[in-house]
């Protein structure tokens, strides 16, 4: 329908089409769509026939689908919403201000915004309060309540809000903040990020000690090793994506609007920085609608030049005809005027030239691409300070005595769900696969490429060419180059993923972030496939895991451990000197107390034999607390599950554990699980939270 895919008429029905209160369609085409948003936003313009002129240019624009608007431009529109997706907050360190943020950030949800937060200001776990003679419960729990606002609040009506938490590397709480969501359950509406400085990375390279420094007073309160808090930092994002690196320093450095005060926060993708309560809307031009091969380096750049100046128009528009959900943004968005335009489409450009994104070549021609954009974008944003006036706020930035509209007009944003609607690869990433399913919308979408599609119907049984390279067989270290690339020439930032195969290690990991922070780059994503249960992009017919058959003959070892319901045999078999099967039986017991051991012993063994590392058993076993702990051998056994979890590590040396129960508390002193309750009381040794005893 009127040149839209299949798959992008799906989204715009489930996300973007107008509905009435009973979910009927009242918009059932995209020209209905886009003639709904070029209206709108074209009542920024100043006199009718300028309001038509430009109405015509950006609905002519988004149909033939050379820029599309970000999500909430295209889902608010004439529907008395915001039209930003990018926000941050702050976050006092009082009770009012938390709750009066978890308040603000429950009205940008509503709206369809992204938020983020930094906590960094908020006293340590631990800190006495002096008003109520109570103890602080520190930024981890706060980020959590937010987190708990978010999933109670339907973003937008389409789609859960987006968060990111930040906390600097030199909170005391920094420990904490790294591991919660190793668990796979924390804080599923938020993206974490450590915001690192200077001073810590060089004492990760020195090998050195780093300051932790109160943020109610700026005291030194302690000290931690640098490279020990740096491998914890490598270890959770190896083993589940988070958290990425934020460079505070460089950030604040380049940042057009530093007289303002730092800014120490970004939106939920990373690509926008910003002050508190600012707000920026984006958009993103598609890159493959340009194509020319009769032009120099294949592309059109008198039409690049005019979707550029369009674009910027198309956003400083927006900025007008906004409803910000709070008159403290509404303040700040409009005295700033920032905008991010960006660019979609590059991997299926460099498919059209037949050039490797993996190339020298490649990053050539992102750069004249990039640097051809920003000029092209400042010229823009000047000559609409000529017709309509500087941003207010210009005297406290690096554009003081000159003409400029908006304080800053580039951002590399991922673009989702918009580059499936103009049907092109997203942002500056390079196709995750040729053939992959979707997770959107809550349904899965199948895709094959369509440049790849050509290629195969023309070249049938045929090798696949170079230039058709994907994001896992890419280096780490040629993501980064093309994300540094595009970083030179944007104000604002580059959102990004740097993909890793499961197979990637924590060195390689390492590597990258201090690659990163060597290029100058503003801030990091790594993502190693599969390290998480349930991921958005998936390799079409990969297969699921399938236990390895079993040999006819293995080595095991019997381990006798002690437990509260009696004594657990445990029987461990070896393939490939690492641990293959479980065998779990245990003696004077029920008969349910047998069958529960002897499913653990099973699922462990399926679980050995389909790939899962030993570690990771342990890591979900351990500290798994039972009705009757004991000591054995001066170790606590405090359940089946953790008597085998210490058996396992035997065989392959201690597991620190990222697993963490957040429905238990364990005992000071004894250690055993507690159940969570206003005074818990240790059932083994007597202790209780209430009396310290």
């Amino acid at each position: 329908m009127e040149n839209f895919t299949e798959n992008a008429l799906k989204i715009l029905k489930a996300r973007y089409f107008k509905k009435d209160e009973k979910g009927t369609l009242l918009e059932t085409k995209p020209s209905e769509l886009f003639h709904r948003v070029s209206r709108f936003i074209a009542k920024a313009e100043k006199n009718e026939a300028d309001r038509k002129f430009w109405e015509e240019k950006f609905f002519q624009a988004m149909m033939q689908k050379d820029f599309m608007p970000n999500s909430p431009t295209l889902t608010g529109a004439e529907r008395q919403m915001c039209l930003s997706a990018c926000f941050v907050l702050p976050i006092d360190d009082s009770l009012d201000g938390i709750f009066e943020t978890v308040k603000n950030a429950a009205l940008v949800h509503k709206e369809g915004g992204g938020t983020g937060f930094d906590f960094s200001r908020i006293r340590p776990a631990g800190s006495f309060v002096r008003k109520t003679q109570g103890i602080a419960s520190g930024p981890v729990s706060f980020l959590k309540v937010i987190d708990a606002g978010t999933e109670a609040v339907k973003q937008g009506g389409t789609r859960r809000g987006a968060n990111m938490g930040v906390l600097r590397v030199d909170h005391p709480d920094i420990k904490n903040f790294i591991s919660m969501k190793r668990d796979g359950i924390t804080a599923q509406n938020f993206n974490i990020s450590v915001a690192v400085t200077e001073a810590f990375i060089q004492a990760v390279k020195n090998n050195t000690s780093y300051d932790l420094i109160n943020p109610m007073d700026g005291a030194v309160i302690g000290k931690a090793n640098a490279q020990e808090m740096f491998d914890l930092i490598v270890d959770s994002a190896w083993s589940n994506g988070d958290p990425g690196l934020i460079f505070i320093d460089k950030v604040n450095q380049l940042n057009p609007t530093a007289k303002q005060g730092p800014i120490r926060a970004t939106n939920p993708c990373g690509e926008q920085p910003l002050h508190d309560y600012e707000a920026c809307n984006l958009g993103s031009i598609n890159l493959l609608n340009l194509y020319d091969e009769k032009s120099q380096q294949g592309l059109n750049w008198e039409k690049f030049r005019e979707v550029i100046k369009l674009g910027i128009r198309f956003l400083d528009d927006v900025i007008e005809v906004n409803l910000y959900p709070l008159e403290k943004i509404d303040k700040m968005a409009k005295a700033n005027r920032r905008i991010g335009l960006g660019i979609m489409g590059f991997a299926d450009l460099l498919i059209r030239m037949g050039i490797a994104y993996n190339s020298e070549e490649a990053r050539s021609l992102g750069t004249k691409i990039i640097a051809f954009m920003k000029e092209e974008a400042v010229k823009a944003s000047r000559a609409l300070a000529e017709l309509r006036g500087n941003f207010p706020n210009i005297d406290q930035s690096v554009y003081q005595g000159q003409k400029m509209r908006n304080a800053s007009v580039l951002t590399i944003a991922p673009t989702g769900t918009i580059s499936r609607i103009a049907g092109c690869s997203s942002s500056i990433e390079p196709i995750f696969a040729f053939q992959v399913i979707s997770k959107i919308l809550d349904s899965e979408i199948s895709d094959i490429h369509p440049l790849y599609q050509q290629w195969q119907e023309k070249h049938p049984g045929a090798a696949r060419p170079a230039y058709f390279v994907t994001a896992q067989e890419i280096s780490p270290l040629d993501h980064l180059k093309m994300q540094a690339v595009f970083q030179e020439y944007v104000d604002s930032a580059v959102s990004k993923t740097i993909n890793f195969s499961n197979a990637a290690t924590r060195e390689d990991i390492e590597a990258a972030y201090l690659q990163a922070f060597d290029m100058n780059i503003k801030g990091i994503t790594v993502y190693r496939d599969g390290c998480r249960a349930v991921q958005v992009l998936n390799k079409a017919g990969e297969e699921k895991p399938k236990p390895m058959g079993r040999p006819d003959a293995i080595p095991s070892t019997t381990h006798k451990i002690s437990t509260g319901l009696g004594n657990l045999y445990i029987t461990v078999s070896y393939f490939n000197k690492k641990p293959f099967e479980v065998f779990a039986s245990i003696g004077k017991s029920g008969y349910s107390t047998m069958a529960d051991a002897e499913a653990i012993g099973r699922l462990i063994s399926l679980a050995l034999r389909s790939g899962i590392s030993t570690e990771e058993v342990v890591n979900q076993l351990k500290g798994i607390g039972g009705a009757e702990p004991i000591f054995t051998n001066g170790l606590l056994i405090q359940s089946i599950p953790d008597a085998i979890a210490k058996v396992l590590e035997t065989h392959i040396g201690t597991v620190h554990m990222h697993h963490q129960d957040h429905n238990a508390l364990n005992c000071p002193i004894c250690g055993s699980s507690i159940s969570d309750e206003k005074c818990p009381t240790c059932a083994n040794c007597g202790w209780s939270k209430c009396n310290g005893v």
